[in-house]
């Protein structure tokens, strides 16, 4: 992955090419484990002036090219001017799902759901909120099947047409917890690069994979001391959370372990979850993560044959070896999210964000 070659954007609705080298500066885009990733940069304003509708927020898709392949794409959402500086952000595919709602309820007729495959209720909020006018992006999701399910015969997982939750909320609530699928946003040409491919990649039980063929390491491709964090205000082996409702018909699950250590807790509220088993799968996400102590949230690197630009994906297991003045780290990673920044100074480099891969289980794997 270099440089981008050229910066283009796109009408969501006609397709029609707006620019196709739109001259952006202090670029950086990457890609987020189950969120949209982002795109941020600057323009100058005297361009803006001349076209506004290059940048249109809100109805405007943005791309980077690089070495004739699209890295990154989506929806500009936000442009402002200050002083010299007319800033753009942008967000991949699933952040259009936060501007919509279920208006009809149940996906149009597709729920109800029980012991329903989590992939296919993504697929079916897609599939509902591209069928209403002038909402279709063009969006595919993948044909992943997983054993992960939602719903009961006693508390069928439901889309209430009276309920203020956006339809990127409700795939917030299918995905990213423990042993449920994960996603991705991904954008590329077609064969023909006449058009452009955008999906929701599905993985289960994960996205990504154990790579053994690269590293990210001190002295070799990391450029940035990273912090390590021991916070002990975060840490907890018991979770409380709760869900949906008020009073004694809210929502509530638990997640305790006893580890050796004083015991400390942690009550976090998702108001947005109406199923008890959704709710017990975030609870135990939460304390899972909340157990781990000394842990890297990203480095810095640069572009070397330990780990080259463009050979991770989000959601790759990595080993990760630092070592400095405050002691060592070294163990499996997971990345989250990435974001590449092309003209940095001394060169491209990129912020990788992660957890520790033992915190995750992986559907049983």
């Amino acid at each position: 992955m270099t440089a981008p070659d050229r910066i283009l954007t796109q009408n969501a609705l006609t397709g029609a090419w707006l620019a196709t080298s739109l001259p952006v500066t202090d670029l950086e885009y990457g890609d987020e484990l189950n969120g949209p990733g982002s795109l941020n940069g600057s323009l100058s304003p005297r361009l803006i002036d001349t076209d506004p509708s290059l940048v249109d927020p809100g109805t405007t898709l943005i791309f980077a090219e690089s070495g004739g392949h699209i890295q990154w794409g989506g929806i500009i959402w936000d442009v402002r001017a200050q002083g010299n500086v007319y800033s753009i952000e942008a967000a991949s595919w699933s952040s259009y799902l936060m501007k919509r709602f279920d208006l009809d309820g149940e996906h149009g007729g597709r729920g109800p759901y029980t012991y329903a495959d989590r992939c296919t209720v993504v697929r079916n909020i897609w599939t509902y909120a591209q069928s209403i006018a002038d909402g279709d992006l063009g969006v595919t999701v993948d044909s992943t099947v997983s054993s992960s399910t939602v719903g009961t015969p006693a508390e069928p997982y439901h889309s209430y047409w009276y309920d203020q939750k956006s339809l990127g909320d409700q795939v917030d609530d299918l995905v990213g917890g423990d042993a449920t699928p994960d996603y991705t946003c991904h954008t590329s040409w077609n064969s023909a690069k006449t058009g452009v491919i955008k999906k929701i990649r599905l993985g289960w039980p994960r996205l990504g994979a154990r790579r053994t063929d690269i590293t990210f390491a001190s002295g070799v491709n990391i450029i940035e001391e990273p912090e390590t964090a021991l916070a002990g205000d975060d840490y907890a082996q018991v979770v409380i959370g709760g869900g949906a409702g008020d009073g004694s018909a809210k929502l509530r699950q638990i997640s305790a372990v006893r580890n050796g250590r004083l015991r400390l807790e942690a009550a976090l509220d998702f108001p947005e979850i109406n199923g008890n088993d959704v709710l017990k799968d975030r609870v135990e996400f939460e304390r899972a993560w909340r157990q781990i102590l000394g842990q890297v949230d990203q480095v810095v690197i640069r572009n070397t044959t330990a780990a080259p630009f463009g050979s991770w994906q989000v959601g790759d297991d990595v080993y990760t070896r630092i070592h400095n003045q405050w002691g060592s780290y070294t163990g499996w990673c997971r990345i989250t999210g990435w974001t590449i920044r092309p003209t940095a100074q001394g060169g491209p480099q990129a912020t990788i964000s992660l957890k520790p891969a033992s915190m995750y289980q992986y559907g049983g794997v």
